[in-house]
């Protein structure tokens, strides 16, 4: 199967450098119109998404850099306007954009939090917010939510960080249900890849393993025409893995012993597996008010 992306239009957040790059450079090369997003240098003479579009158009594709704030609704819809107004579509979002504020949470700074927050989950929601209408309108739209092992599994002195990524798993959870029936599709990747923002977490040997294009290969396959929906996938030095969010199979009390006592008396029982994928909140309660009908404990 050959998956290209001809004719379709894609916006990557944070497109300048490392993964965002990586991601634009690929989709240009399997025929998408792309819009590379990343602020602008003060002082510089080419911006970053400049660059990356030179190199575009130098291999024959077609891209135009972008330098909307997406921490800035007005200025992401702005972009998406003009992305319209050029090419009359939006296929493909990748939200990729991303800062560090790394501290331990004692000594973190609250206003560096609300930076991180703010970049990561709100740009997401401004750029998510900005194509949602169009991919109706379209009856086809594929997004991607840059997510990090940070946010699922915690990662010392990332609490900004893992916060927000954390939140955009949440986020997508919710769109790919909103967004199924239209047509959308929307999915999360968990990177493990080198670039000016990570470089500092690798040692030189794990450094060259963690090449972006072997992340990039992921993100692009969930955004495709075949990719899944609701799926997170961890990426990183070759490797493919999705993760998942389950519970265990659970422990009925009775009522006499739905009480903090009786919870801690079951605590192994409760904790134990074999744990199970939950589809959804509907899913979670469909399943509770089944077992506590049932005669099973």
């Amino acid at each position: 199967m050959t998956i290209d992306f001809r004719d379709q239009v894609a916006i990557v957040t944070g497109g300048g450098r490392g993964l965002g790059r990586s991601h634009a450079l690929e989709l240009a090369a399997r025929g998408a119109h792309v819009v590379v997003n990343d602020l602008a240098v003060p002082g510089a003479a080419v911006s970053p998404a400049e660059q990356v579009v030179a190199e575009i158009t130098a291999a024959a594709g077609s891209a135009v850099a972008d330098h909307a704030d997406i921490t800035d609704y007005a200025q992401v819809v702005a972009m998406v306007d003009r992305t319209l107004r050029r090419w009359g579509r939006v296929d493909v979002l990748i939200n990729n954009a991303g800062i560090l504020r790394d501290a331990s949470f004692r000594n973190a700074d609250l206003g560096d939090f609300r930076r991180v927050i703010d970049v990561h989950l709100t740009g997401a929601v401004h750029t998510t917010k900005a194509v949602w209408d169009t991919m109706i309108v379209q009856e086809y739209g594929r997004i991607l939510m840059t997510t990090s092992g940070s946010g699922i599994y915690g990662n010392f002195g990332q609490a900004n960080y893992a916060a927000a990524k954390s939140a955009l798993v949440g986020l997508m959870n919710v769109l790919a249900i909103e967004g199924h029936p239209k047509g959308i599709r929307v999915n999360a990747i968990a990177p493990l890849a080198t670039t000016q923002m990570t470089a500092s977490l690798f040692d030189t040997d794990t450094s060259e393993l963690m090449r972006p294009e072997a992340s990039t290969a992921g993100a692009l396959f969930l955004v495709s025409r075949a990719a899944p929906t609701k799926t997170i996938l961890a990426a990183g030095a070759g490797v493919y893995a999705t993760a998942e969010m389950q519970e265990t199979t659970g422990v009925l009390l009775r009522t006499d012993e739905q009480t903090v006592e009786g919870v801690a008396a079951h605590w192994e029982q409760i904790t134990a597996g074999p744990s199970i994928a939950v589809g959804d909140l509907q899913g979670q309660l469909r399943r509770f008010v089944e077992r506590a009908n049932s005669t099973d404990t």
